[in-house]
């Protein structure tokens, strides 16, 4: 009895001892799993290399952008300004005013421009001003072409007839251009000076914001027309080549024309050879590429002068003239510009646009 007692005691104490050591590994298991996990959890957070983190780095780092500054306090934003003064900023011009009481003269002296914007591709302009008194219109003065430059210096002087009572009802109007050699010059801004603004008690000498270009002569616009002059001293060749016109001033009801160029080589008021083109027939556009001669001395060059007139022709009447170009040492503007660079270069042909003048212009 007491052997099977003590069996039974035995048996009970074998499982009950199993049951433990399968419950204490099961425990240990547990704990070791929880320590694993969180040896883990804090691995990955600590032991990133200084290598491993550098190579982080090149693709998480952000993105660097220039910061907005603050107008306020005395910076800019360079993107906005950049846009802003593209699109609103014209420059300034500087000038004289000075009237003479006893000639009853103005003076009117272009003195210098900054900050003008840039026409060209390269980054510049190559600025000139256009003088006037509206509303005549009567006389127009330019000054030196400045190249490559966005803040010329001019310092010229243009006089104008104007009886002192007349002053109030004119203004001085600065046409400010970047000139083109091959084509049309580009209108940069302009300055209109009303001189009832002005106290002609002393010399005015002011800034003045350049405003955008306002195109008003857009009906009254007589067309260009691209030449090229060429002499040869050695020969006494004056060679010219009438190219073509453009945006011609219509002169027959369909709203065309039929053109033509008309020359006469001058001295003072005696014509010494006349030319004359074939007619381009309804045409605003007339092409021509046709070459003409003259016989001029190198002692005659600097007196002579060219009329270049574009007419339109009419069959039943008589024939209306369009405009004109003048070159020669007394001409003005570009006109005087493309002559003095024939001069300079014998022997090459040197080609440009002018805009066409009205008829009735006086020829200096």
């Amino acid at each position: 009895m007491d052997a099977k007692v003590l069996l039974l005691q035995t048996g009970f104490l074998i499982k009950w001892i199993a049951v433990s050591m399968v419950v204490s590994i099961g425990l240990l298991c547990a704990a070791y799993f929880v320590y694993k996990v969180s040896r883990k959890g804090k691995k990955g957070k600590t032991v990133i290399s200084g290598k491993e983190l550098e190579a982080s780095a090149i693709f998480v780092e952000p993105i660097k952008v220039q910061p907005v500054c603050d107008v306020e306090s005395g910076h800019k934003d360079l993107t906005s300004d950049k846009t802003s003064s593209a699109s609103t900023s014209y420059g300034r011009l500087r000038f004289k005013l000075d009237y003479d009481f006893p000639k009853s003269q103005l003076h009117v002296t272009v003195v210098q421009a900054e900050s003008l914007p840039a026409m060209d591709y390269n980054g510049t302009s190559d600025p000139f001003v256009k003088v006037s008194i509206l509303p005549e219109k009567k006389k127009k003065y330019e000054t030196k072409v400045k190249k490559k430059n966005l803040n010329p210096y001019f310092n010229e002087t243009f006089l104008f007839q104007i009886p002192f009572p007349d002053l109030p009802s004119r203004t001085v109007a600065f046409y400010i251009f970047d000139f083109d050699r091959f084509s049309k010059s580009d209108q940069i801004g302009q300055v209109l000076v009303p001189l009832s603004q002005i106290d002609f008690g002393q010399v005015v000498d002011q800034w003045s914001r350049i405003s955008p270009p306002v195109d008003k002569e857009t009906d009254t616009r007589l067309g260009d027309i691209c030449i090229s002059l060429r002499y040869a001293p050695t020969a006494s060749k004056l060679t010219v080549v009438i190219f073509e016109a453009k945006n011609l001033k219509k002169m027959d009801v369909a709203g065309l024309s039929d053109p033509y160029i008309k020359m006469n080589l001058m001295i003072g008021k005696k014509k010494l050879v006349k030319r004359k083109s074939t007619i381009k027939r309804n045409t605003l556009n007339p092409y021509y590429n046709e070459s003409f001669q003259f016989s001029v001395s190198p002692t005659d060059i600097e007196r002579v002068y060219l009329v270049v007139t574009v007419v339109d022709y009419d069959s039943l009447g008589s024939n209306d003239p369009i405009g004109k170009v003048v070159f020669g040492s007394q001409s003005k503007g570009s006109e005087l510009r493309h002559w003095e660079d024939m001069l300079a270069t014998p022997r090459r042909v040197v080609a440009a646009w002018h805009t066409l003048r009205p008829i009735d212009e006086p020829i200096t």
